[in-house]
């Protein structure tokens, strides 16, 4: 009784009733599915439409608009707002041939919504595209039941002490394994790069993680795959969290580690270039912090407390195989002498387009301080 009440009541309606629907022919229509970000810079939306055919292409797909006065992304008076289609993927819950389309979000006078991020990261990565930077993030999350509470655990009282949660295989050790391997078949069909999933340290909380993308891909890829980890969490019910510290006291928190490599440091000789990379990194902590999480650092102030594998939040680190530290350098890494390195700073719920953006900024374009500069005009 109690995991049937933890679920959403959408989720106990028939689904045999609405396959019967999901099996009609569609007549040569075909459904799309803008998905953008809101204001919150955290969570997505969508809407969908009809197109006479299949489009080719995400340029096939036309712009549309939206109320941006629903999403706190514009006045009542004013709340028209642009999407414009810039990535499409197969559709997993309607499939073939209907689409799902990430948008950027545009003002009434076409400049970017305060939350659309990837326009400046978009340019950031055209000028850096002959170092050829790629990217994977580990995104964690923790399940919820519809009461806020983490799927599984006790309706009162917690569940044993961490330890045999992380990778673990048993029904007294994960829980919500179907949604999770829905997800990662549903990125798949989608186009999704996922490249891999486990159960995390704390009980309920999971990871997947995504790559390698390079440039731009890495923010599009991880925004759809976030928008279908919610979509299936939808059809069973709970709801995924993306916060960075959901519960407080002696558990784990949810970071988006990234992993990340230049074209010299994936060649032989590459730590040189590695090495170089984390010293830039060193002088700049304080901004880094500030856009891995979406609050400036406020977020992450729960996470990063220097216990729960994490950094402290005020002192830069590095090491090999450190996973209490700043960056860790895989230990595979430091064999060989080139590869790629883990940024562990950015929070669960951080924009990857901001990361991504950071990172080539201090690493690439040799940028110094806590201010940006702006390239629009070179």
């Amino acid at each position: 009784r109690a995991v049937a009440m933890s679920v959403s009541h959408s989720s106990r309606l028939n689904k045999l009733v609405r396959e019967q629907y999901m099996r009609l022919p569609q007549d040569g229509k075909v459904q799309v599915t803008y998905v953008w970000i809101d204001g919150s810079g955290e969570g997505v939306r969508c809407k969908s439409r009809t197109l006479d055919k299949e489009p080719k292409s995400v340029e096939d797909v036309p712009e549309w608009n939206f109320d941006g006065s629903s999403t706190a992304q514009a006045e009542g008076s004013n709340s028209d707002m642009f999407l414009v289609p810039v990535c499409m993927f197969r559709d997993p819950f309607c499939l073939d041939p209907n689409k799902l389309v990430l948008c950027e979000v545009l003002k009434y006078n076409r400049k970017p919504a305060e939350t659309n991020l990837r326009h400046t990261c978009k340019k950031v990565m055209d000028l850096v595209k002959d170092s050829h930077p790629w990217f994977g993030m580990e995104q964690e999350y923790t399940l919820l039941g519809i009461n806020g509470h983490p799927y599984g655990w006790p309706d009162n009282g917690f569940p044993g002490p961490q330890g045999p949660y992380y990778c673990g295989v048993g029904a007294d050790k994960v829980y919500g394994r179907d949604i999770v391997e829905s997800h990662y078949k549903a990125c798949l069909y989608a186009g999704v790069k996922i490249c891999g999933t486990n159960a995390e340290v704390m009980p309920s909380q999971w990871e997947f993680q995504v790559g390698p993308c390079e440039g731009i891909e890495m923010g599009d890829h991880l925004w759809m795959a976030r928008f279908i980890l919610h979509r299936v969490c939808e059809d069973f019910g709970v709801v995924a969290t993306l916060d960075p510290k959901p519960m407080t006291g002696n558990w784990n928190g949810a970071g988006c580690h990234t992993n990340y490599s230049t074209e010299q440091m994936r060649r032989e000789g590459g730590l040189k270039h590695i090495e170089a990379a984390i010293e830039k990194l060193s002088k700049r902590h304080d901004y880094h912090i500030c856009v891995y999480d979406p609050r400036g650092g406020r977020d992450n102030s729960r996470r990063l407390t220097g216990h729960h594998e994490t950094s402290n939040i005020f002192e830069f680190s590095a090491g090999v195989a450190n996973r209490g530290a700043s960056i860790r350098i895989p230990r595979q890494v430091g064999q060989d002498g080139y590869g790629y390195f883990e940024d562990r700073r950015p929070a669960a719920n951080c924009d990857p387009y901001a990361v991504t953006e950071a990172i080539m900024r201090t690493t690439v374009l040799n940028e110094t301080g806590v201010e940006t500069k702006d390239y629009a005009d070179h």
